[in-house]
């Protein structure tokens, strides 16, 4: 029963949020970290706003723009520490600091609780749109530079906080920012906590999607492994043998969706392998189970998967997913809250990143090529943003961060076994703990009796280590 109440939720999280069946994919993909639902209600957070330079790296720039913070000082008393919690490609919103583990460690030590909003994201918007001019002040080592000033700043200003130790958290891209701030600015933190922390930066990340088919072995069997993979091949046999009206019909692809674009069939089978990623990367408790119980209730490999796809996209008349439809989305300039086209950038210009259709070793098909998503960087941004640009884009990355060896010091990082990201953190058991039966950035919750042993002892943890560096 507990499976079937798994998916259930899941499904209804998926369906119910707006917009388009693949914005809320990728949204699914790149929303804020879990947010625990006990709230301490009676914390006031305020919603502030810092100035901060457009560009950190050119002297001459002038033009300054406000990013968004929130502060939570009902716990502080003059001279604690400031723990706080770094924004990713995501909204920022006050449940963060009013709740958790970190915030259980504030109340510890009496600290003040603060979360930056990365810029570009949410309400912390330099320029008016995301033109291709506009855009390319959206770096991380921008955003590092918007916290390092964040920081210098409110210790200089707020009382008592002058001679206060700063710990930083993130999860998921922010836990990477977490440890490469660290790295580049030493002087300005005393330790930190990186949650699902990719650091290696790759172009053909094709370990994301045979990790997504590991864990749903682990948790969902084999047999579901082996119907995905079935039902997925099948649907790329009706392409390959002209029943593509047949498959259109059975998922309720929009037209005027092409079966002979290549274009539109990676993007759809993007889309699909992307609807499983996030039933596993969003992982809790019977959720993967839910998902394979639903899939093997179908009479046959093929109608299993469509059937779980339709559940899973809500009760649209169709779905579209051509490829033109997904850059018109990309495209759009605006702040509109779809954060596609930042990510999208960020991808192009930093990181690569890409979860590809690579490897054997994963049961999504072979229809979402790297050619996929380095035509989209050239098609959204231009043609100097091609595969060769990418690519030396990503090992500029890593021989600037120096990949999983970052040499940073006093920071803890924790990975969930069943997430994809942990590929590209640090995994070593000497420097970092992995969560049995976990996903990506499921340890912020407050230390409660329904946590596994190895998932509190990661939080004792922390909490030992975090009393260390603010003593």
């Amino acid at each position: 029963m507990k499976f079937w109440l798994g998916i259930a939720v899941a499904l209804l999280a998926l369906s119910q949020t707006r917009g388009s069946a693949v914005e809320r994919i990728f949204k699914r993909l790149h929303e804020e970290p879990p947010i625990q639902t006990t709230q301490n209600r009676a914390d006031e957070v305020q919603t502030l706003w810092i100035e901060q330079k457009l560009d950190h790296f050119n002297e001459s720039e002038t033009r300054t723009w406000q990013m968004r913070y929130m502060l939570n000082d009902a716990l502080y008393k003059s001279g604690a520490p400031l723990f706080i919690y770094l924004g990713g490609e995501w909204e920022i919103s006050p449940g963060r600091i009013t709740a958790g583990h970190t915030y259980d460690m504030a109340v510890e030590h009496n600290a003040l609780l603060a979360y930056t909003e990365h810029r570009y994201y949410g309400q912390s918007r330099p320029l008016p749109d995301l033109s291709i001019e506009n855009i390319k002040y959206l770096t991380v080592n921008q955003s590092l530079a918007d916290l390092a000033h964040f920081i210098i700043t409110i210790k200089e200003n707020y009382e008592g906080l002058s001679n206060s130790k700063v710990v930083v958290v993130g999860g998921s891209y922010s836990a990477t920012m977490a440890t490469w701030f660290m790295r580049l600015y030493p002087d300005l933190v005393d330790g930190g906590w990186a949650s699902s922390a990719p650091l290696f930066a790759k172009v053909n990340f094709v370990e994301y999607k045979e990790i997504t088919g590991q864990s749903i072995v682990q948790m969902g069997g084999a047999d579901c492994y082996k119907r995905i993979e079935n039902g997925i091949a099948e649907m790329e046999t009706m392409i390959a043998t002209k029943r593509g009206a047949e498959l259109k019909a059975l998922l309720r692809l929009c037209e005027p969706f092409d079966v002979y674009n290549d274009l539109d069939v990676w993007t759809l089978f993007a889309y699909i392998s992307d609807t499983f990623a996030g039933i596993v990367q969003s992982h809790s408790a019977g959720q993967i189970e839910g998902a394979c119980q639903k899939i093997m209730s179908g009479s046959d490999d093929l109608s299993g998967v469509a059937g779980f796809l339709l559940a899973t996209y809500g009760n649209a008349r169709c779905y579209d997913f051509r490829y033109d439809f997904i850059t018109g989305l990309t495209l759009d300039t605006s702040f509109n809250g779809n954060i596609m086209r930042q990510w999208t950038f960020q991808t192009c210009n930093e990181f690569g990143w890409y979860q590809t259709s690579g490897s054997s070793a994963q049961p999504f098909g072979t229809k979402f090529p790297l050619t996929y998503y380095t035509t989209m960087c050239v098609d959204l941004f231009g043609p100097q943003y091609g595969n060769e640009f990418t690519t030396n884009q990503v090992s500029t990355t890593n021989q600037y961060f120096d990949g999983l060896n970052p040499g940073v010091k006093n920071i803890y990082f924790t990975h969930g076994q069943l997430d994809p990201w942990r590929a590209m953190g640090i995994q070593d058991s000497d420097q970092a703990t992995v969560i049995p039966e976990h996903a990506h950035c499921r340890d912020f919750e407050s230390i409660s009796s329904s946590d596994t042993a190895e998932l509190k002892a990661s939080k004792e943890r922390i909490a030992e280590l975090v009393r260390e560096w603010v003593k």
